[in-house]
């Protein structure tokens, strides 16, 4: 079995890091074989400029084909502006790409609905956040769920998509972190499942 892990955090003190670190640890305990990808640490650009710039680009080519052999996924970045870092953004664009990720039935132009080829049977989003729950739902309608379930994962082919959200990290205390990681590891380990 294969999973991917995505880490997209500039601080590698960060608690992004600690808990991709964590779901690192769990999927290799189980017996995955992790292909462990930290953007910002690879230099990731996340520029698209067109497909024949991407299909020199060996990182990623890598991250494509990691991507189609993965059997469980998941992603771990903070919550910024109601989006996802830049450098994720960017990464979604160049690796999810058409041919790769999804494609359209013959005969059918990039106006109807893709057909996804990602064979992972589960996506595990991971974020935090600074934002209260209470406010991100009354406020915002919680952006992320649906970019992620909705807008990327659904026309790859994937529909067990699940997020969890840590928060609010700038005034938790190191007992709620341990205890945040320990559901890390729980999280991880029920995804597999």
């Amino acid at each position: 079995m294969k999973a991917v892990v995505i880490v997209a955090h500039p601080n590698k003190a960060s608690f992004n890091h600690a808990i991709a670190g964590r779901v690192r640890k769990t999927l290799e305990n189980k017996g995955y074989d992790v292909f462990f990808h930290d953007l910002y640490a690879e230099n990731f650009n996340p520029i698209f400029v067109n497909e024949s710039s991407n299909v020199e680009d060996e990182l990623v080519l890598l991250h494509r084909r990691h991507m189609v052999e993965a059997d469980a996924i998941f992603i771990v970045h903070p919550n910024w502006w109601g989006q996802p870092p830049a450098i994720l953004k960017g990464w979604v664009d160049k690796v999810l790409f058409e041919g790769v990720a999804y494609k359209f039935p013959e005969g059918v132009d990039g106006g109807g609905v893709p057909v996804g080829l990602l064979q992972a049977g589960v996506v595990q989003i991971l974020n935090t956040s600074d934002t209260p729950e209470e406010r991100e739902r009354a406020e915002f309608h919680d952006p992320l769920d649906t970019i992620w379930k909705n807008c990327i994962f659904k026309y790859c082919g994937v529909l067990n998509v699940h997020r969890k959200v840590f928060r609010v990290i700038a005034s938790s205390t190191e007992p709620e972190r341990i205890a945040w990681l320990d559901e890390v590891e729980a999280i991880t380990t029920s995804r597999l499942s």
